[in-house]
């Protein structure tokens, strides 16, 4: 550590003088870079703008905010400070704080191990868009003719070209989730590429994930720069700019708004991983971390606003086209039935001609089935995740003039945001794994590291299966919901109650050379464990009030191309319990163990019980 000067009540146990040859980050810019990039992911680009749209433009952005400061700063503040001061991953602060907490840790890994499962395959998607994205035209801007080349492959044609390339090309999706099909050897080879890259940039720790961030970190606002500077020159753009920041007040009256808001800011500076634990880690120990703090979670809020723009100028550009499009068949349908002279019937005389002909030929206009055409409709049609990525902006992408480099640039922009998140991810596995010391000496670290690689990859031919993108759902909805709120509840608990928040005080003091203020303080105590109770309470309530169900892409089903709803198996249902419940769990089982340990030893030795905080000598501040 190379300093001689401690904090007050460190003297006598300084985890920090334990880890000497702990790696360091070239440069505070790296650092920043990294913690920014694990923070910014593709949730920013296809959540947020999915939650402003639903409820209610502007509006969403009062509750949003709300949660930022109250809950997602204090935390992150929290477990930047911890790492920096403790120079351990998550599962030797935990336990270096308590020994009853060791779980914490322990569930901080295995849910990013989870994450790490499903999220690179979401990498491993864009890629297989990407490589597509250099054909003229692209591949999907129309049908492809059926075996017997007499038409069009009738499922795309009952749906759209988009469709057809996600759900078969690119998945070849099955029914249902119980129907697993076959592994897709194209997915299998993209998901290795994805695996393969990861590795390389990964190889030899914050060494190499500090030079990559400098692509991966800031590519992706060149990229939402250009698309903002083109997207607000498109027809339409002005149309769903003004969708999106309308405030509608009344939906702030609706509870589930500010629950969202609540998970919402804190899944996307992603606490609980144990990521920003294990980069804080690697810092001096005189850092200004409450800066960082600032920094980072600012950063990531102004990311997801200035995103939503072009986001919400193509869809608006989308909407416009659409309804444009719908105009004209009807237009179209019209002036082939009817003979109506010299006039034209056009966009702005079209509700005067369709009243006139209602009138006068009812049973013709209404045999001719025109379409219901509507802007606000093709608004309203909202789209989150992967239906906002492969589906709806490569529907728009097409209607573009040069639209191979928009789709080239638009997939290297979310490889370049999902690739940052993954070094967050997985840093979250590895760092506490060696730093329990569970890797033999004899083996490398890259040797290591890639045998993790290896295993994730496998594990995660899963979602490579004609039902992989139903799993890949279920992991992201319940493996990335309640388990961080139990963690962060915890944590926040360890490091003020157990660990004490007089000397947390001390600490960050001796660190940054003041004391936190006020604010942090009160939030600490009081404000961010209270609402993360109160939205653990809510999502409970409100998924315990719903029957989980799935939207299957059944080419079969009546109403082909809507969504088939089907509930979940029983088997798939335990499934999903218990994605949610085992991290949790894990948390009073190492308690109850630790417990159990003492007990016995007292039993058989009579010995002491062993002070089970970091920091002998003095009581946690209750």
């Amino acid at each position: 550590m190379g300093e001689k000067e401690k904090s007050p009540d460190v003297n006598k146990l300084d985890v920090a003088s334990t880890c000497e040859e702990r790696p360091r980050w070239d440069n505070k810019a790296q650092y920043l870079l990294t913690c920014i990039g694990f923070a910014v992911g593709v949730g920013n680009v296809w959540r947020f703008p999915y939650l402003c749209q639903i409820y209610g433009g502007g509006a969403f952005l009062i509750p949003y905010l709300i949660a930022l400061v109250f809950e997602g700063l204090p935390l992150l503040y929290l477990e930047l400070a911890i790492g920096q001061r403790l120079r351990m991953g998550s599962i030797g602060v935990w336990n270096s704080i308590s020994p009853y907490l060791g779980g914490v840790g322990l569930a901080s890994m295995l849910v990013s191990f989870l994450v790490c499962l499903f999220y690179n395959t979401i990498l491993a998607w864009v890629l297989w868009y990407f490589f597509h994205s250099f054909q003229e035209p692209l591949p999907w801007s129309h049908c492809p003719l059926n075996t017997n080349h007499t038409g069009y492959v009738k499922e795309c044609e009952e749906s759209t070209p988009v469709n057809y390339f996600w759900y078969r090309e690119t998945l070849n999706i099955t029914a249902r989730v119980e129907s697993s099909g076959s592994l897709q050897w194209w997915m299998v080879l993209s998901l290795a590429s994805a695996w393969a890259i990861v590795y390389i940039c990964f190889i030899r720790g914050i060494e190499t994930i500090g030079k990559a961030v400098y692509i991966t970190a800031t590519f992706p606002y060149l990229v939402l720069t250009i698309f903002l500077v083109r997207a607000l020159t498109l027809p339409g753009a002005t149309v769903g700019l003004t969708y999106l920041f309308t405030p509608q007040w009344e939906t702030l009256k609706n509870p589930r708004v500010w629950l969202d808001a609540a998970t919402q800011i804190f899944f996307s500076l992603s606490l609980a991983f144990g990521g920003l634990i294990a980069f804080s880690s690697y810092n001096p120990l005189k850092n200004d971390c409450e800066r960082d703090t600032i920094i980072v979670g600012c950063i990531n809020s102004a990311t997801s606003l200035y995103a939503s723009i072009p986001i919400f100028a193509i869809l608006g550009f989308k909407a416009n086209s659409n309804y444009n499009t719908c105009m004209n068949r009807n237009i179209l349908s019209l002036t082939n039935t009817f003979e109506i002279g010299d006039q034209n019937i056009t966009t702005e005389n079209y509700q005067e001609w369709l009243s006139y002909l209602n009138t006068t030929y009812p049973v013709t206009v209404s045999s001719l089935h025109l379409r219901h055409c509507n802007l606000q409709t093709f608004l309203d049609q909202s789209a989150s995740g992967t239906g906002l990525a492969f589906i709806v902006f490569t529907e728009a992408v097409i209607e573009m003039p040069g639209s191979q480099v928009w789709a080239v640039l638009f997939f290297i922009m979310l490889f370049s945001l999902g690739l940052s998140s993954m070094f967050g991810n997985l840093e979250g596995v590895l760092t506490p794994l060696l730093d329990l010391q569970l890797v033999p000496r004899w083996m490398p670290k890259e040797l290591f590291t890639g045998l993790i690689c290896l295993l994730c990859f496998a594990l995660a031919l899963i979602f490579t299966l004609g039902s992989g993108n139903y799993w890949l759902e279920i992991f992201n909805t319940y493996v990335g919901s309640l388990p961080f709120l139990v963690i962060a509840f915890f944590e926040i608990i360890a490091v003020i109650y157990v660990y004490g928040i007089k000397r947390f005080n001390e600490d960050v003091e001796f660190m940054i050379g003041r004391r936190p203020n006020l604010f942090w303080q009160v939030c600490w105590r009081v404000v961010s464990p209270l609402m993360l109770l109160v939205v653990f309470l809510a999502y409970v309530t409100v998924q315990a009030q719903e029957h989980p169900t799935y939207p299957a892409w059944n080419p079969s089903y009546v109403d082909f191309p809507q969504a088939d709803m089907q509930p979940y198996p029983g088997w798939v249902f335990a499934v999903c319990v218990l994605l949610t419940v085992v991290p949790c769990i894990i948390i009073p089982l190492v308690a109850a163990y630790r417990l159990a340990q003492f007990l016995h030893r007292r039993c058989s030795t009579h010995q002491p019980h062993p002070n089970p905080y970091l920091i002998q000598g003095s009581s946690p501040d209750m």
